[in-house]
């Protein structure tokens, strides 16, 4: 049986805390399934992880269709969330609705996410049967209008706001509220604020779940990383150890060997 939405709200009240991992494509998902990942979350940072853009700004609905295809044929157990980029409902609540419905339609992901404090369109959705999960704080989306990717709610006045916005998305009906870059007594007070878990990325060790960009968590990016990320492995120096490994194989005949040819005899 898969994982649903209403599983993810019983992890709150049961206390079990949760991971979440990002996932973008076929085999990566599949990989995270079998781990036993509850919830994969395709999202719009795949515009910085695979289409190496310095913001998530550029993605595109058909982009993000496109990817949730990939992960929802992988998976047969985590419940599949998919991001809905930047464009895809700011014009207006209809906008929202129909490209959400496409999410779910077409890329057959189980639940949508979408940043900041939209409550009209949470409960439109909701109340349509679409899951919606929250995402408060810091929002890549408004990456412009936050100056950068900086943290959130660092006054009192600030966490006030986050706590009224967090607890309006949940009475507009959303199962989790994703909480970005804020710091941990944020988070802890508006986890304790809310029925509803939230899941932190940057946000303290207090929220019910935690989310990381799989990229990040398996050392496969390069560059600085924020300070939440934590590396699990470091793959981008297997895959370089792997791939020269490989040429030097080729350059020196050893590669490919009989082991790793065909024979050429035909059979009658």
């Amino acid at each position: 049986m898969s994982v649903s939405v209403l599983d993810v709200r019983g992890f709150k009240e049961k206390g079990t805390r949760f991971a979440m991992l990002t996932a973008y494509d076929f085999p990566t998902a599949q990989a995270l399934d079998e781990a036993g990942l509850p919830v994969l979350l395709v999202g719009d940072t795949l515009g910085i992880f695979v289409s190496g853009h310095p913001t998530t700004l550029p993605v595109t609905m058909d982009a993000m269709v496109h990817h949730c295809q990939a992960v929802t044929r992988a998976v047969r157990n985590a419940l599949v969330v998919g991001d809905l980029p930047f464009g895809a409902y700011q014009p207006s609540v209809e906008d929202g609705m129909r490209n959400a419905i496409r999410l779910v339609k077409e890329g057959g992901v189980g639940a949508v996410k979408m940043e900041g404090p939209w409550f009209t369109l949470a409960e439109r959705l909701t109340a349509s049967g679409v899951p919606v999960m929250g995402h408060l704080g810091l929002t890549p989306q408004s990456y412009h209008q936050m100056g950068g990717n900086k943290v959130q709610a660092r006054t009192e006045p600030a966490v006030d706001r986050l706590l009224d916005d967090a607890r309006r998305l949940e009475a507009a009906g959303v199962f989790s509220i994703v909480l970005e870059g804020v710091p941990s007594e944020a988070g802890r007070r508006v986890t304790e604020a809310l029925a509803v878990p939230t899941i932190g990325i940057g946000a303290g060790p207090h929220c019910d779940g935690q989310v990381l960009v799989t990229t990040e968590m398996l050392g496969l990016s390069s560059g600085p990383r924020p300070r939440f990320a934590k590396t699990y492995a470091s793959l981008r120096e297997e895959v370089i150890r792997a791939a020269r490994a490989l040429s030097e194989d080729v350059s020196n005949g050893a590669y490919p060997d009989p082991a790793h040819s065909y024979d050429w005899a035909l059979r009658s």
